[in-house]
């Protein structure tokens, strides 16, 4: 029998162009993708994809396949919500540059829980771990503190300074997100493995603030920046037409498909975590659920 998590896979690869960008989607790995798709395919009798070395697109019944399967997955949502609604208003901190999938996280609790608004702003990590301590944010997220790979309770209490002395003590939880890897984008063409020292290399970075900026500082805190720009799709262009590489999170790496994309052999890590009050509410939940 057909299950609902092999309609939201197909769609998923439909829409981002490719199993890689759509495991980065659904935070899971290439070859499960691959695994699901293949199983769907074997018991439609008909392949829904054509791959090449370069592109995934679809075949006829692929694109006959992929509207009515979004239906479902629509109807699936939209039955879930009206059994377990949830309501009310989220504010919701971002620290610049830090979740490049955003959208698609604001379209599925939409699609879960009509009822339920979610108000963003983007602000700086210490300013956003303030708003939550302060209850001018519900819920904020950040880059957890430290260096990459470096370990992190599943939930801390809030010690900053500044915000103890700006507020009454409040207990912050820190929740850990799925990590993913940083990776090296380059120009079109090649695939040799990142280099482990990037002195030599002519890099794009962000802005102090920005949270890739931060993560890269950590990672690797000798290279130089030649270029700094505050628009991700920006920094795709310059790295495209050869003027530059760009370290990034997987998953926006994977927004531009046309890049050429290196690990590195000992790869620095991407960690997220969503900070909120204790005692959390059920539309602070919600949120935290689509995160996870």
């Amino acid at each position: 029998m057909m299950e609902l998590r092999q309609l939201a896979v197909v769609v998923a690869v439909a829409e981002e162009g490719g199993f890689t960008a759509a495991a980065q989607r659904l935070r899971t790995v290439q070859s499960t993708v691959s695994t699901v798709v293949r199983a769907l395919e074997r018991d439609l009798g008909t392949p829904l994809f054509h791959r090449t070395t370069h592109r995934v697109v679809l075949t006829p019944a692929g694109e006959a396949f992929v509207p009515a399967a979004r239906a479902a997955l629509e109807a699936a949502e939209r039955a879930r919500a009206a059994v377990s609604p949830v309501a009310g208003r989220v504010r919701l901190g971002v620290s610049p540059g830090l979740l490049t999938d955003l959208h698609h996280v604001l379209a599925k609790l939409q699609q879960a829980h009509p009822g339920l608004a979610v108000e963003v702003r983007q602000l700086p990590d210490l300013e956003a771990r303030r708003a939550i301590s302060e209850s001018t944010m519900d819920l904020a997220l950040t880059l957890t503190p430290g260096c990459p790979g470096e370990p992190i309770a599943e939930s801390v209490a809030e010690d900053d300074t500044a915000v103890r002395r700006s507020a009454p003590p409040t207990e912050l939880v820190t929740s850990l997100l799925p990590s993913e890897d940083l990776v090296l984008a380059t120009a079109p063409g090649g695939s040799r493995p990142a280099p482990a020292d990037l002195t030599e290399l002519s890099l794009v970075d962000f802005p102090p603030g920005w949270a890739i900026r931060e993560a890269v500082d950590r990672a690797f805190p000798g290279r130089r920046v030649r270029l700094e720009v505050d628009d991700l799709a920006v920094a795709a262009g310059l790295v495209r037409a050869g003027l530059a590489a760009c370290v990034l999170p997987a998953s926006a790496a994977a927004r531009f498909g046309d890049l050429t994309v290196r690990r590195f052999g000992r790869p620095p890590s991407w960690q997220l975590a969503a900070v909120h009050r204790a005692g959390r509410s059920a539309a602070v939940a919600a949120v935290l659920a689509q995160l996870g």
